[in-house]
């Protein structure tokens, strides 16, 4: 596993997915430096959904170098990039690509919540490269390595990067706060395909717990009557004035609203339109 500073405070930046496979709390003798010493870490905080984790590393100020970070933003298709990473236990290895494609989407492997505006590179990226950096050609980081696309578990030249704008709101939250605040309707929603099936676009309400945010302002689940059949919840078509035609339209959405937040949610209910206004709340600390 490879770690990486994280602007000037003496802290790590790698993949949740990374530190799920360890045993932690603290960490011993997980963060080692060029010169193989080693330098026990306390995590910070980290974010399942973003597969994004911070460790404080215990080492002196003087033996830990803060990597540039660049901007993720105005990176453009045909960008040489660079991935180090520690490939089948070879470490201190960089590779170089360039950016293939930007703004994919792929899911969390925690969570299956998908994450956004994610940079693909094919840059060789294997098992061992997973939360190195994606530096672009001055040396600062764009992003951190998280997958490939693969069926033989080997770089296939399809690897992806969760984008460093990301990263940076989600550090700037886990440090200061040791978790991430980020606001949910509330709701369980059919699979996509299930909503194209009944050919409309949209999210199918399956459940709104009462005690949840989509419950208390009434937002309908799905459900049977009295003889059994099934009554199909709301189907959210917008929120906001956007346009949802799909699960990842909707955490689109949510990851750019607050918590408290008051949002609107168009829904189709049954053959008509209505809107209701929703008060976001935090989701649930994960454990």
């Amino acid at each position: 596993m490879r770690t990486l500073k994280f602007e000037s405070q003496t802290m790590s930046l790698l993949r949740y997915g990374c530190l799920n496979q360890l045993s932690w709390s603290p960490v011993s003798d997980l963060v080692t430096l060029a010169d193989q010493t080693t330098y026990d870490a306390k995590v910070v905080g980290f974010d399942q959904d973003k597969d994004v984790a911070v460790l404080r590393v215990d080492a002196p100020k003087d033996k830990l170098r803060p990597i540039p970070v660049g901007v993720s933003a105005d990176l453009l298709v045909g960008q040489k990039v660079y991935a180090i990473g520690n490939p089948f236990g070879l470490d201190h290895t960089l590779t170089t690509g360039v950016i293939s494609g930007l703004r994919r989407e792929i899911s969390s492997a925690a969570t299956g919540r998908p994450i956004q505006d994610v940079i693909q590179t094919d840059a060789a990226i294997n098992p061992g490269n997973s939360g190195g950096p994606l530096l672009d050609s001055s040396g600062n980081l764009i992003g951190i390595n998280t997958a490939i696309y693969s069926p033989s578990g080997a770089s296939s030249g399809v690897g992806f990067s969760i984008p460093v704008d990301t990263v940076s709101g989600i550090v700037n939250q886990l440090v200061k706060f040791g978790k991430v605040t980020r606001p949910i309707l509330g709701i369980k929603f059919a699979p996509d395909q299930s909503v194209e099936q009944l050919g409309v676009s949209g999210v199918l309400v399956l459940d709104a717990p009462a005690n949840g945010p989509a419950g208390k302002a009434g937002l309908q689940p799905t459900k049977r009557d009295a003889y059994g059949r099934l009554v199909l919840g709301d189907i959210i078509t917008s929120v906001n004035g956007k346009k949802v035609t799909n699960g990842s339209d909707l955490y689109r959405i949510l990851d750019q609203c607050k918590v408290g937040e008051t949002v609107t949610v168009e829904v189709l209910r049954g053959d008509h339109k209505e809107k209701i206004p929703v008060l976001l709340e935090p989701k649930p600390d994960e454990s």
